[in-house]
């Protein structure tokens, strides 16, 4: 599988063009495609405008709707419960997001829930949307079944991502997992590069590990069983249990909050999610929290290092650095990726070649 690196700037004005085609504003489609070019200056290879296809073929079947507008349903000073309404993923998330961030400013706390929504990129942009207003940010979103619990064969839970961010210096702290070993896009890269899954990752529908992709990922579209296996593989001894309470924390803040469906019953256009932001100046100075934040940080960095290891990074250090990189160099794509960038072009009569020259 061959990689080349296009222009971010271009291809984040494809990508804007791409939703502007659609039939987005103008506006919210800039936004929107900046959510999407977040995740591969970042490195996040699964969530980037190789996720470009599943949105197009999305819009073509009906489950994202363009026109969709987020209503609450339910609201407190602290609280508020959204109707995504099958809207696209990254606008609708951008306004929840939002409405927490408001509610933080004004009352300490913004918690706020969302179902009826789409795939909503990386975690990480909304808890990072809540550290540049400097508040504590926290995003979940759950999603199509594809997480087999300990000691299960069948997939039951989503891939179930946790993002927590807070203003620190010289780089923000961003944590932003999966609570699978490994996100579904992880698996739909390992299956374009035709590339065996490393044991630990998956299981097969008698629930034995497996390292074929194209299986695995067969097996989750077509519900037929087996999966990803939670973040510690399949045996409690390594913390398979963790992984698996991980997943169900998430759930909770995400469709038991909002009323909608639970992963094992999710269907397109039904993804649940959830946002809080939280002023950390309740507890006090914000200046000096942020200064203890930022030491704790850096002692991590500084700490001693492994016998033949050089350097320690902490949580959101390789992304923003690798932003910056990205940027200036280029985003990589690889050649499976790019066709379908292609295709999409050719079906909106875009000139995919203006968009990508250097």
């Amino acid at each position: 599988m061959t990689y080349k690196k296009l222009p971010y700037e271009g291809l984040k004005a494809f990508c804007t063009d791409v939703y502007y085609g659609y039939g987005f504003p103008r506006q919210e489609s800039e936004e929107i495609a900046d959510v999407i070019l977040c995740a591969d200056l970042y490195g996040f290879e699964s969530h980037g405008v190789q996720r470009l296809i599943r949105y197009h073929k999305s819009m073509l079947e009906g489950n994202i709707d363009p026109k969709a507008e987020p209503e609450i349903l339910f609201e407190t000073p602290i609280s508020a419960v959204i109707d995504a309404k099958r809207g696209a993923g990254q606008k609708m998330a951008l306004f929840a997001m939002h409405t927490a961030i408001e509610k933080a400013q004004k009352q300490g706390a913004g918690f706020v829930t969302m179902r009826n929504a789409n795939h909503y990129g990386i975690a990480s942009y909304y808890a990072m949307m809540a550290a540049k207003e400097k508040l504590i940010g926290l995003s979940f979103t759950n999603s199509e079944a594809m997480m087999v619990p300990t000691y299960g064969r069948n997939a039951m839970l989503g891939s179930n991502p946790i993002a927590v961010a807070m203003p620190a210096k010289p780089y923000v702290f961003s944590f932003d997992a999966a609570t699978t070993v490994i996100p579904r896009g992880k698996l739909e890269v390992y299956e374009k590069q035709e590339k065996p899954l490393p044991y630990g990752w998956a299981v097969d529908v008698d629930g034995l590990e497996s390292s074929d992709s194209t299986r695995i990922l067969q097996n989750i579209i077509h519900k037929a069983g087996g999966g990803i296996l939670p973040v510690g593989g399949s045996d409690p001894l390594n913390g398979s249990h963790k992984g698996y309470g991980y997943g169900m924390i998430c759930e909770i803040f995400t469709s038991i909050l909002s009323g909608g469906p639970t992963s094992n019953h999710w269907r397109r256009g039904e993804t649940s999610q959830g946002f809080i932001a939280i002023d950390y100046g309740m507890f006090g100075d914000k200046k000096e929290i942020e200064e203890r934040m930022s030491q704790l940080l850096e002692e991590l960095r500084e700490s001693d290092k492994a016998e033949g290891q050089t350097r320690i990074y902490t949580h959101g250090e390789k992304e923003q650095e690798s932003a910056k990189e990205k940027q200036l160099s280029g985003i990589p794509v690889n050649e499976k990726t790019e066709g379908e960038l292609r295709e999409i072009a050719a079906y909106l009569k875009l000139d995919y070649e203006s968009y990508i020259r250097n």
